[in-house]
């Protein structure tokens, strides 16, 4: 009966929760990105608002890049990444911290066999004492129903967490790829480097050809000639260091797909890659697309939740239990229906006393909630600041490197004019010289630009969130289901 009474006020009482209703922390979102190049006159239309949603960006996104080695190494960095394998670690923990919290739902159940040999005193026999050896078959039962919600409100908590969990797994992942593909476009612009100062020796070289010819003809001065090979041996030198950056940027790939840098060699290979055209979408989609943002806003979920268990200390805490079994002095009549034991009870703890304990926790947990509330919009901001410096960067860059490449032509025209005054001996070999370093330089600057608008584009994407939304992450139900770790 008494059981029956409990189990029953435990159904009635299962709904109460004392956490306050969660919503969203609201945010405020702006209808239109600030720094879309279409709405800067005269400027390149690089990225446009994607209409309807359903052609943003997907699943590998580095794929809009279209290079295929680059395609081949990202394809590495979720199996071997090791950060990621960390991430994932750290996932499957949460998880199994969801298990244990749901738990505690269930009463338990708990079995203690055990055989007893003592010797007793027995009053008025003639022999004074007896030797008893006493078998026990007892089952052990307690359960403390979740009248106030606290068991339900720590799986939940612990559920929030896990999905930001599974978030951060994403946004480590991002973070890998985006640095990966950084790389990358940074090692094919030292390769196009490379070969700019590979055609720059060459070209000197003719050049220092044309003044040994003119010295040896009594044309041009030894200083001429000196001054040519002055600038071939340097600039040769400086091609030589290129290799250094190469070499440093071919090894943090390797690491990056989870290889030894002796395991990696990647073949020189110019940058030819241009700019891809995504769709963006608009800005409140950000709110959904970016893990970081996924995972704060689940935390801030998980303090609300925790609000709850702390609310529940106030209410008294009932424990049922149970146990039941056999006990005999005999192996053969142990389990005759005869030797049964069993009891039941109830049993009701409650503080009278703390000197302000749980108000001072409520309030400690109610800190943490706004607390995670402003890491939330922070984190908010953050991105739509992020998303605002990448597109800013990509506007600027288009007109850049137009420009760039009007002072290369102009450049070449420059040298072009030197060389041809220089061979009618009009000016000094120095016009010459400073002509070629002239051009040089331009075409550095050039590559250089070019780098930063390739690196700008893959920064954009991990802005956006890649090809992820929030609806990728695993539900409190999946949380408990087994999960593949190949899926990972």
């Amino acid at each position: 009966m008494l059981w029956s009474c409990l189990l029953g006020a435990g159904g009635f009482l299962s709904g109460c929760n004392l956490a306050p209703k969660y919503e969203p922390p609201a945010v405020q979102t702006p209808a239109a990105f600030k720094e879309l190049p279409s709405q800067s006159p005269g400027a390149t239309n690089l990225w446009s608002p994607a209409q309807p949603s359903d052609a943003l960006i997907r699943g590998n996104w580095w794929e809009i890049f279209t290079n295929s080695q680059l395609n081949a190494l990202e394809a590495q960095v979720a199996v071997s990444n090791q950060n990621v394998a960390a991430a994932f670690a750290n996932f499957l923990s949460a998880r199994a911290i969801v298990k244990e919290a749901r738990a505690q739902l269930f009463p338990t159940l708990t079995a203690n066999p055990a055989v007893t040999r003592q010797r007793q005193q027995i009053q008025g026999s003639p022999a004074g004492a007896a030797t008893l050896t006493l078998y026990s078959l007892p089952l052990d039962a307690s359960w403390q129903p979740d009248f106030w919600g606290q068991f339900r409100n720590a799986v939940k908590a612990d559920s929030f967490e896990a999905q930001a969990t599974a978030a951060d797994l994403q946004n480590t992942r991002l973070t890998a790829q985006a640095e990966l593909a950084v790389d990358y476009f940074q090692l094919r612009s030292q390769d196009s480097l490379i070969r700019l100062y590979n055609d720059t020796v060459k070209a000197y070289r003719d050049t220092l050809g044309l003044t040994q010819v003119r010295f040896a003809t009594g044309i041009a001065s030894k200083e001429d000639v000196s001054q040519a090979e002055t600038q071939l041996e340097t600039t040769e030198a400086q091609a030589t260091n290129l290799a250094i950056l190469r070499a440093q940027l071919e090894h943090a790939i390797a690491v990056l797909i989870g290889k030894s840098p002796a395991e990696l060699s990647i073949p020189i290979e110019p940058l030819v890659t241009s700019p891809p055209v995504p769709p963006l979408g608009i800005p409140s989609r950000l709110l959904e697309r970016r893990p970081d943002i996924a995972a704060a806003e689940r935390r801030v979920a998980e303090a609300n939740a925790r609000i709850g268990i702390a609310k529940a200390a106030y209410y008294p805490n009932v424990t049922l239990s149970a146990s039941g079994g056999f006990e005999s002095a005999s192996t053969s009549s142990l389990l005759n229906w005869s030797s049964r034991v069993w009891s039941v009870g109830a049993g009701l703890a409650q503080s009278i006393f703390d000197a302000g304990l749980r108000r001072a926790t409520v309030q400690q947990f109610r800190a943490a909630y706004d607390a995670t509330v402003a890491q939330y919009r922070q984190t908010v901001l953050t991105a739509f600041q992020q998303v605002e410096d990448d597109l800013a960067s990509l506007r600027i860059l288009a007109r850049q490197i137009e420009q760039q490449e009007t002072a290369v032509k102009s450049s070449e025209l420059y040298l072009a004019l030197s060389l041809l005054r220089y061979t009618q001996g009009i000016d000094s070999y120095l016009n010459v010289i400073t002509a070629q370093t002239t051009l040089l330089a331009n075409r550095q600057t050039l590559v250089a630009i070019r780098t930063q608008e390739m690196t700008a584009n893959v920064q954009l994407v991990q802005a956006v969130g890649g090809g992820w939304d929030a609806s990728q992450m695993p539900s409190p139900k999946k949380l408990l289901s087994k999960i593949d770790p190949a899926q990972k």
